[in-house]
């Protein structure tokens, strides 16, 4: 188990306990903890192992053993499959580069049967597209018409009848390991929320009207599809709102699934299209009207007190509202030297300080802002060259400026305060395969 972190509503899961009832024999979960995970620190592996001390409880109620094991996966995971004399192992999908690596390593050591489960779309990503996918428009239509065949009910998962007669799961230090990983502590389907959602979910100053369910929908602790499932039974009430929720949970994240899936260099200007790597190139040495350090950028202290808000809600809070993602990253693209040079940045801070970072939605969100994937030719400008632009005047235009920086402010205080410090630890203890 890796990027879904969960016994309910997990086909991964489902799959191995059916597998294993065919065969008559057990079934176990492991999971396995690495020493450091792209830039992920005590803030998000304290979200996880939370969810981690949860899954070992609930998969305990159905009579199956939970492994948690530290190190390198290619060596730990092969290891335990011939220790456990196992007859298959069953793994959960995830795109990214790392993942991927490791999940061949481990094929490489292995003689049997090996499942990867696309158990974090609705839509299994190779049955949604075998291309990559170009927009939002060409890939829509592909999953609304699979929907009727894969957003259904999930079958229950019943507690095991075979027990584990191997080797025992080790105790696992739960206190121990978040106090390593720590070092410090870091219903949106009701219709007071739900409501606002269509109207108001690009306004950085009404926070409220989001979901909030990212971070668990990351860490795999909550299914996509059964948030789905739960928010089409409001559709009849609040039929705009459950829609535009849908497009963004479904649509556009599998999107993301889909590019990081089919794109090698997905994080890089070679996943660009030429339009924007040449209207760049053209524009690489306009004039910046302001550079900064990559100190000044990661402290939130440039001249524009929007753009420093959103990066101190980002340190304090864990988290950054979309629209403000969006004019965060174009704006490292403006006052850098290279969208190179903004792209590595960008994908630094979002993955250091986001709880829901290193996801295939923050590298889509900053290669859409910096290099326009997903999106298409605009206006030419000086820096940006076709790139889609934004600016504080339009966001003025759109929200509450002032409202959503006292906002920050507020977060900033109680962060402060709760921490007795500056600014939260984030040094990166203990990681994950899929933090």
């Amino acid at each position: 188990m890796t990027r879904d972190q969960r016994s309910k509503d997990n086909w991964a899961l489902l799959h191995a306990v059916d597998l294993a009832a065919k065969k008559g024999v057990p079934v176990a979960v492991v999971f396995n903890l690495v020493t450091a995970y792209m830039h992920a620190g005590a803030r998000q592996f304290g979200f996880m192992v939370r969810g981690l001390q949860h899954l070992e409880q609930s998969l305990g109620k159905l009579h199956i053993p939970f492994f948690l094991l530290k190190g390198d996966p290619v060596e730990n995971i092969p290891r335990i499959v011939r220790d456990a004399g196992a007859g298959a192992l069953i793994t959960d999908f995830g795109p990214l580069r790392l993942g991927r690596q490791w999940r061949a390593g481990v094929v490489e050591k292995i003689s049997i049967p090996f499942y990867e489960v696309d158990a974090h779309n609705v839509v299994p990503v190779w049955i949604a597209s075998d291309k990559r996918e170009s927009a939002a428009r060409t890939i829509r239509p592909k999953i609304t018409r699979l929907l009727p065949e894969f957003l259904v009910e999930y079958p229950e998962l019943r507690a095991q009848t075979v027990g584990w007669t191997g080797m025992p799961p080790p105790r696992v230090d739960w206190d121990g390991i978040l106090e390593e990983a720590l070092c410090g502590k870091g219903g949106f389907l009701t219709d007071q929320r739900l409501k606002k959602y269509k109207s108001f979910r690009n306004d950085p100053a009404i926070p409220e009207a989001l979901s909030g369910l990212s971070p668990f929908i990351h860490f795999g602790q909550l299914s996509a599809q059964r948030a789905a499932l739960e928010a089409r039974k409001h559709r009849g009430k609040h039929k705009e709102s459950v829609d535009c929720f849908l497009e963004e949970l479904i649509i556009r994240r599998e999107l993301a699934d889909n590019f990081c899936h089919y794109e090698p260099e997905y994080d890089n200007h070679k996943a660009a299209a030429n339009w924007a790597l040449e209207s760049l190139k053209l524009h690489q040495k306009d004039k910046r009207e302001f550079t900064y350090t990559e100190e000044e950028w990661e402290k939130g202290k440039t001249h524009d007190k929007l753009w420093n808000a959103s990066q101190l809600e980002l340190i304090y809070g864990g988290k950054m509202h979309g629209f403000m993602r969006m004019y965060w990253a174009k704006k490292i693209l403006e006052w850098s030297n290279s969208a190179e040079e903004a792209l590595k940045l960008a994908l630094y801070l979002n993955d250091k300080y986001e709880i829901d970072g290193r996801d295939p939605n923050g590298v889509v969100g900053c290669m859409w802002a910096i290099y326009g994937i997903h999106d298409q030719g605009w206006t030419e400008r000086a820096v940006f060259g076709k790139i889609r632009y934004m600016n504080y005047n339009g966001c003025k235009r759109k929200f509450d400026i002032e409202k959503y920086i006292a906002r920050v402010e507020v977060t900033v205080r109680e962060a402060r305060k709760a921490h007795g410090k500056v600014q939260p630890k984030t040094t990166a203890v203990i990681g994950s395969s899929e933090a």
